[in-house]
């Protein structure tokens, strides 16, 4: 597993349906080693910090491995290179259905852990000008993968992503984001998902909801 791409942004306003909104979703690849802290690449900065970044989103990974599908799915062009998903690392051989909630890696100089699947909202309509992207996002089954940090460091292209410690709960980042949209239904696995100590608040309350 290896990172192929560290990418970062800053909010910027732009014309979405005739109003203007305020995203951090338009990010660049960056060269050289970009230092980590507890929420944030350097460089890079969220937007709405209700519903983005914080603890449990500090960093978001999309695998390479998925551009081939969406490449077919959307018009010539539409994406320009990594971070087209304003993901903070583009990875090659980091899956969804092969990551536990509570999976720690090295990556780099730093330590994370696995924490959740992406929940996309509105501004990916806005990033691809497409109003049905959402739906279009979470119908494809492929989420992206948000993690903690738990020790900050450096980061950059090229470095190996090394599984440090397996989670001990089976439950993976693909069966979270299937339990959410109901793609699966399995009370025990969802009974084994409220068991994760450090399963972040809002997707507890979620799944004790419901």
């Amino acid at each position: 597993m290896q990172v192929l791409s560290v990418n970062v942004g800053r909010p910027r306003t732009v014309d979405w349906q005739g109003r203007a909104i305020t995203t951090a979703i338009f990010k660049e690849p960056v060269t050289g080693p970009v230092p980590l802290a507890a929420h944030n690449f350097a460089g890079d900065q969220q937007a709405d910090l209700r519903v983005h970044g914080g603890p449990d989103k500090a960093v978001y990974a999309y695998a390479s491995e998925h551009y081939a599908y969406w490449e077919a799915e959307l018009p010539p062009g539409a994406l320009a290179g990594p971070a087209a998903f304003g993901e903070n690392l583009t990875t090659a051989g980091l899956l969804e259905r092969d990551v536990r909630i509570g999976d720690e890696f090295a990556v780099g100089t730093a330590r994370l852990r696995a924490a959740q699947p992406r929940q996309p909202c509105y501004k990916l309509n806005a990033r691809f000008d497409d109003p049905q992207m959402v739906t279009r996002f979470v119908a494809a089954g492929r989420s992206g993968i948000y993690f903690q940090v738990l020790r900050p460091g450096v980061v950059q292209a090229g470095d190996a992503i090394e599984l440090s410690q397996q989670s001990p709960y089976s439950v993976t980042i693909q069966d979270v984001a299937d339990l959410y949209y109901g793609v699966l239904q399995d009370p025990a696995a969802v009974r084994e998902l409220l068991r994760i100590p450090y399963l972040p608040a809002s997707v507890r309350r979620h799944f004790a909801a419901g």
